[in-house]
């Protein structure tokens, strides 16, 4: 180590043995070494996650490199830079002072500057006849360049961490759109199945995805919904097997539904996830055996006809955990502030259609047309997308307009709203 390259802080700041290898480390510049100060400040910027240092701290940063004379680092201009801290603090956006200072603390820690404090701690240069800078009493700039090889290494890799995170986040976002229109497409296909537990646990899946996940965070949350894509599949590969070989064409004629294609509820919002879902461990077998569909549907149909409400209208109606998950806002209005069971469901729906101005004699209409359970869903769904629809009795009744002719259906609806409320707080996976 040269003579004199050792130089201890001013005043009451402690020596670290930190410091004392970052002088270690700039002492042994070699006279050709050079780097461009905006290159490496860039990379600087990129790499910041595994040095340590903030975006203000880079900003002080950015000021000192400003006071720099070349574009270019290098030990022929010397590499001393010695404003004040009132001049740092009009080239950082007007920083205050003390935060400058620990700021520049960050910098030092972090081996990208060194401190060359004068015998009275302030900053300046002594110049020779000719006006150019002799000595200098600042922060070096000497550790960017010795570190530059470090410091762009470290700014690829996380640029290659982020596009890797990328294509995982790629992938996901296309599992979960396949997972999603594959529930959507076996409940609204009425097969044989617990598709609600199956959506359950999907949603369990999605939830469970923080803000800002990890790579392999979002592997593994990946490779689960990969799996649960490959269940679902081949249970419906199996169901379409088993219609094919029953002969029965009613059991393989495709549901026609004439959808408004300038509905609001058939728009398909970003998949993105939201807080509060069921565990992944409530998740069941969520399929039932083909050679069971026939009695699993005369106990649908018969549980139906219990239903306190239930006239036998002929449109199939939806669990109400899955209606509550699409419109939320319809717990509000249930007796106590809670809805449980569907007596509490088809009340709030009488306290909503008050409240948006749809008669009673239209209601009434629609609890004919597609039975009272059916009915309070599309009270729900109406309230839960108010905004888009500038007459809430007039939309009834052109639902159920179209349901007296067979031709409205509240799934494309209900899932709808399901994946927009996925889609509305915050992007993961």
């Amino acid at each position: 180590m040269e003579t004199g390259s050792v130089t201890t802080p001013f005043g009451q700041r402690p020596m670290t043995l930190g410091m004392l290898a970052s002088q270690k480390a700039a002492s042994e510049l070699q006279a050709d070494q050079s780097v461009d100060k905006w290159k490496i400040y860039r990379a600087l910027c990129a790499a910041k996650p595994l040095l340590g240092v903030t975006d203000r701290a880079l900003a002080v940063l950015n000021a000192l490199l400003s006071f720099y004379p070349k574009n270019v680092l290098s030990e022929e201009n010397g590499l001393v830079v010695f404003p004040s801290n009132d001049q740092l603090s009009l080239r950082s956006h007007g920083m205050a002072e003390q935060t400058i200072r620990r700021h520049l603390a960050v910098l030092v820690e972090a081996g990208l500057i060194v401190r060359k404090d004068s015998p009275n701690g302030k900053r300046y240069a002594r110049r020779v006849k000719e006006g150019e800078v002799g000595e200098a009493f600042g922060f070096s700039l000497a550790p960017l360049i010795v570190r530059a090889e470090e410091i762009e290494r470290l700014a690829a890799e996380v640029v290659a961490d982020r596009l890797h995170v990328q294509r995982l986040r790629e992938q996901l976002s296309l599992c979960r759109r396949d997972v999603a229109k594959l529930i959507e497409t076996a409940i609204e296909e009425d097969l044989a199945g617990d598709w609600e537990a199956a959506f359950s646990y999907f949603r369990a899946l999605v939830d469970g995805v923080p803000r800002t996940p990890s790579a392999e965070r979002i592997k593994t949350t990946l490779e689960e919904m990969q799996t649960l894509r490959e269940d679902i599949t081949n249970r419906l590969e199996t169901l379409l097997k088993a219609e094919k070989t029953s002969g029965n064409p009613a059991q393989t004629e495709r549901h026609i539904h004439n959808s408004n294609p300038d509905s609001k509820f058939e728009s398909e919002p970003a998949l993105e996830t939201k807080q509060g879902a069921n565990s992944p461990e409530t998740l069941e077998p969520y399929a039932a055996a083909p050679a069971e569909k026939k009695k699993h549907d005369d106990r649908n149909t018969a549980e139906a006809q219990r239903r306190p409400g239930s006239d036998g209208a002929g449109m199939k109606s939806f669990p109400l955990g899955l209606i509550l998950q699409a419109c939320p806002d319809m717990v509000s209005y249930g007796p106590g502030g809670s809805i449980t069971n569907w007596r509490d469901m088809m009340a709030a729906a009488v306290v909503v259609r008050g409240m948006l101005g749809v008669s009673a004699s239209a209601y009434e209409e629609a609890s004919a047309a597609m039975g009272a359970e059916n009915a309070a869903t599309v009270m729900a769904c109406i309230l839960e997308r108010g905004g888009h629809i500038n007459s809430a009795g007039g939309y009834l009744r052109d639902l159920t307009r179209r349901a007296e002719r067979g031709e409205f259906s509240i799934g494309p609806m209900l899932m709808s709203l399901v994946r927009a409320r996925g889609g509305g707080t915050r992007r993961a996976g």
